[in-house]
């Protein structure tokens, strides 16, 4: 900020850069204005005076000066004129040639005029004349007409096709986009829904009313994004600005005009592209998740059947081991029962041994008798 203070009141107040250079250049101006109208005067005083000089001491070469001056003057006034005369004549034909290419230029801008109602006339009586399907169907062969030109050079690995799949809750969507890498890797999805209507339909539809039920689509298809093409709302300031990110209604979901179809892909798709690098990485790291999963399964199926292994073969050595105890039972009770045989047979040879004729016939006289008469006998 600058100060400046007022000769005539004496108040100071403060301008900007601007305001001060301003002021300075208007003040240089006029103080340079009136140092060159001094000079011009002090110089035209002084050639003046030159002049009068020279007019003094040299008033006859001054007079044959003159009439040379004047008749040079009427020769350059005649050339002058001539040369006045010939712009003239010049101006005059480059008027009439303007004119002429102006009444071309008009004509010509008059029919192209003409041609552009007739075109617009024709436009709208063909749209008069079609169906809401038929218009819906001219939006979707144009997209696809878009997609077909580069689809050779562009688009050579990437699948777009009608979705004709209608899927369980009874809707479909008009396009599908889908692209993989060399390794079946899925790069990008799109659902696309291409929508028009006829300008003279009374009932005029919002992009609003399309945004649910592709949401809807795309998830049923299992689609990153969802893409609204759009004819309606065609006086909208908002959607004819260009690319529409509604995603704060539906997530990844754009509404665009029929112009930025192939743009809206190739921005999706490089996008895509630059994150391929993580998605395989990720795709890397769940392989390795996997591995160590189907490692850690297989080990733990092998502990388990180990586990049962070692369990089925606890359970026979026990039943083993309850068979040997019976047996060893078993064997004890024979044991005991041989042993108790012996005990008999012992006692039974003792008794055998004391076995004799007196104590057999001992309490029985008759018996007695009999043996004593036989050893008389």
């Amino acid at each position: 900020m600058h100060e400046i203070k007022c000769p005539n009141c004496g108040k100071t107040f403060k301008v900007d850069e601007t305001s001060y250079a301003a002021i300075l250049a208007q003040v240089r101006g006029k103080e340079f204005d009136e140092e060159l109208h001094e000079r011009l005067a002090q110089l035209e005083k002084s050639n003046d005076e030159r002049l009068r000089q020279l007019k003094r001491e040299h008033e006859s070469e001054l007079e044959l000066a003159e009439e040379k001056t004047k008749s040079r003057s009427k020769e350059e006034i005649l050339e002058l004129k001539q040369q006045i005369f010939e712009l003239n004549s010049s101006l005059k034909t480059k008027d009439a040639e303007t004119k002429v290419r102006e009444q071309s230029l008009k004509e010509k801008y008059e029919n192209m005029i003409d041609f552009q109602k007739e075109e617009i006339e024709r436009l709208k009586d063909m749209k008069a004349r079609q169906s809401t399907k038929m218009v819906g169907e001219t939006l979707e062969q144009h997209c696809e007409n878009e997609f077909n030109k580069l689809r050779a050079t562009g688009f050579k690995n990437a699948y777009f096709e009608k979705d004709n799949e209608v899927s369980k809750s009874g809707s479909k969507g008009d396009y599908i986009y889908k692209e993989t890498d060399e390794n079946g890797t899925e790069i990008i999805s799109i659902m696309f829904e291409m929508k028009n209507e006829n300008e003279t339909t009374a009932t005029k539809h919002k992009n609003e009313d399309f945004l649910k039920e592709l949401d809807k689509d795309r998830n049923e298809k299992n689609c990153e994004y969802a893409v609204l093409v759009s004819l309606l709302e065609q006086d909208s300031e908002l959607y004819n600005t260009g690319i529409i990110d509604v995603s704060h209604r539906f997530p990844k979901m754009y509404v665009i005009r029929p112009q930025f179809f192939i743009p809206m892909i190739t921005l999706l798709r490089n996008a895509a592209l630059n994150s391929m690098q993580y998605k395989n990485e990720l795709v890397a790291i769940r392989n390795q998740d996997i591995d160590i999963s189907n490692f850690e399964k297989d080990m733990n199926d092998w502990k388990e059947s180990w586990a049962n292994t070692m369990k089925n073969a606890g359970k026979k050595h026990l039943e083993a081991i309850e068979q040997i105890n019976k047996a060893i039972k078993d064997l004890e009770k024979t044991r005991d029962a041989l042993m108790m045989s012996d005990r008999h047979l012992s006692s039974a040879e003792n008794k055998l041994e004391n076995l004799t004729i007196k104590r057999l016939t001992k309490g029985n006289p008759t018996m007695a008798q009999k043996f004593e008469d036989a050893k008389k006998n």
